[in-house]
């Protein structure tokens, strides 16, 4: 019997088994490609995704590959200033291509003992009371006590299930690629600057080596989007737009995509739950799919690895849903009216100049940057202080980081009063008896996800809350 398998070797699938590893648990990840694609479907981490790495010490790997940017700028590519303020010790954006992404993911999981099985393409499931059975494309037969799909925006878990999927096809497509351009760089750049003054979903960005990402709207929907681009097909609708086609040639990859605007209706079915794109798919407005789907895969590890370890509360499972939809039903509404605000025609660029100027008040920027960044979530954990619910930045300590301190994955008492206790639940939360000038609240409690569970300074008020996240005392 596997603890979980996770279906799907993509970044949410990978960041998943890498937490469940961290409580000990059997993990297999299925992915049915034999090889790592080539395709580069996001460019970078929002603040909330690279606290997620330093939270698991895992951030010096992809600082090392990637490169800071200000994280201004990102709210329908309005072009604003980074705003100030932001509640994160990581206020940037981390440009990292998502291959490089999946590797280091990779490479964390296989490290800290996650199988996975590569060319294995999960076909048929079932469950009972004690677990699930999953069946392969080759006949193999699996059992685990839970099964994730991680398995994408056409997730064959989600279709099995019978989970609806409501929401919008693509009114849209745009075509996605890497390739050479024949024409100097001057002339691209001038070229692209006119362009995009009426037309946002235009771009070609220089990579180096003469090799440009390319960005152009398409010819209309196709009912296939399985199948690829074609370079005469970029070539044509460059020329429609910009009067050349750059002598574009030797492609690297070809890609396509939508604006369809979906989400599940359930998270969760008995044993099998749904994460990252399998649960949502949205335009790529902001950059955000990729952020979403690794944030999804913390809330729900330590939660699934709680209920296996069988000391989860009554409901910690259920509010995997409970906290995610909310934020996905977000994320999708934001990038609805960002994809409005890209449209060349005059209603939306009205709209968008009136944005704008608004943006130029320094809340309005922050608010919309904390959307998209994912800083300014709130889980709903009932009324109290305004700290609770967020995400807790991290803070510099006496002796250290915050962060440095919730590489375990195990939930944290951050105690400056030096009173407080949390005996009974030792092993599941590390009490730390610190000092930080930046926290002006005598204590806090983690979960392991880093979100703020209670604050104060009372112990019988502590123990209160406690049960509710880390279940019955062990005596």
């Amino acid at each position: 019997m596997i603890d979980v398998i996770v279906a799907g070797g993509g970044p949410t699938g990978l960041m998943l088994a890498g937490e469940l590893r961290l409580h000990g648990l059997h993990v297999l990840v299925l992915e049915k490609e034999t090889a790592p694609t080539s395709y580069v479907r996001a460019l970078g981490l929002h603040a909330r995704s690279i606290e997620v790495m330093d939270q698991r010490g895992l951030l010096e790997r992809f600082l090392a590959v990637g490169q800071q940017h200000p994280v201004g700028g990102f709210f329908a590519a309005i072009p604003k200033p980074s705003p100030g303020g932001l509640d994160s010790a990581h206020a940037y954006v981390l440009g990292i291509p998502q291959t490089t992404t999946d590797r280091l993911l990779s490479e964390h999981a296989s490290e800290v003992g996650v199988e996975i099985r590569r060319g294995a393409e999960l076909v048929g499931l079932s469950q009972d009371d004690d677990g699930v059975t999953v069946q392969l494309a080759d006949g193999v037969r699996l059992r685990a006590r839970y099964l994730v799909g991680c398995d994408g925006g056409r997730s064959t878990v989600r279709g099995l299930l019978g989970v609806g999927f409501p929401g919008e096809p693509s009114s849209v497509e745009t075509l996605l690629g890497e390739m050479e351009v024949g024409v100097p760089p001057e002339t691209v750049a001038e070229v692209v600057a006119e362009i995009r003054k009426t037309h946002l979903r235009f771009g070609l960005g220089p990579l180096g080596d003469g090799v440009y990402r390319v960005l152009v709207p398409a010819e209309g929907v196709v009912e296939d989007r399985s199948v690829a681009p074609t370079i005469e097909d970029f070539a044509h609708q460059l020329r429609v737009y910009a009067g050349t086609d750059f002598g574009v040639h030797s492609p690297r990859w070809l890609s396509r995509f939508g604006d369809a605007t979906r989400l599940a209706e359930r998270y969760r079915v008995g044993r099998v739950l749904l994460a990252g794109d399998a649960a949502h798919i949205h335009p790529p407005t902001g950059g955000q799919g990729l952020n979403l789907g690794i944030q999804d895969a913390f809330n729900l590890g330590w939660k699934l690895a709680a209920d296996i370890n069988g000391w989860a509360p009554e409901g910690l499972l259920d509010s995997y849903h409970d906290e995610r939809h909310p934020v996905a039903a977000d994320v999708l509404n934001n990038t609805r009216a960002q994809m409005l605000l890209l449209s060349p025609e005059p209603g939306p660029r009205s709209v968008r100049q009136l944005l704008s100027e608004l943006l130029d008040f320094e809340d309005v920027n922050r608010y919309l940057i904390e959307k998209i960044t994912a800083i300014g979530v709130r889980y709903d954990f009932g009324a109290g202080h305004h700290l609770l619910g967020r995400h807790m930045r991290d803070v510099r300590l006496r002796r250290g980081r915050l962060y440095e301190l919730m590489h375990a994955g195990r939930g944290l008492l951050l105690d400056q009063t030096g009173r407080l206790s949390v005996a009974g639940w030792a092993q599941r939360v590390d009490h730390v008896v610190d000092v930080s000038e930046e926290l002006d609240v005598p204590a806090v409690l983690l979960r392991p996800d880093g979100h703020v569970a209670w604050v104060g300074d009372d112990q019988s008020d502590l123990l209160g809350q406690l049960p509710r996240w880390f279940g019955a005392p062990v005596a």
